[in-house]
């Protein structure tokens, strides 16, 4: 699936299944939500804390697939084609970061 056919696919769940969108400001506190479920996960299964039993319904590809998601939909909301938006940030990333990290010291 490409970025443009998960945009095109959302949309058209949440016009049919979810009747329609959430506002922005609740969709963007809805993706802060997700992504703290998100960091949740991380911190248990990649950092010092221990899984409680209430975590262990969590998956790691669903709390990341539930902020991809909840981002489709707000760039859907506000118009943003993600495929353009992601091919500019590889091309700025590419001109600003050319050298950066080659010559990081702490990356050797």
């Amino acid at each position: 699936m490409t970025i443009q056919e998960a945009q095109d696919q959302v949309d058209h769940w949440i016009k049919t299944v979810g009747v329609r969108y959430f506002s922005e400001l609740t969709n963007m506190t809805i993706l802060t939500e997700e992504v703290g479920e998100l960091a949740r996960i991380m911190a248990r299964t990649y950092g010092d804390q221990s899984f409680k039993k209430s975590d262990q319904q969590y998956k790691l590809a669903d709390e990341m697939a539930d902020v991809l998601w909840v981002l489709i939909c707000l760039a859907n909301q506000t118009g943003v084609n993600l495929t353009e938006a992601l091919e500019n940030n590889f091309e700025k990333k590419n001109i600003r970061d050319s050298n950066r990290h080659k010559e990081n010291p702490k990356l050797q």
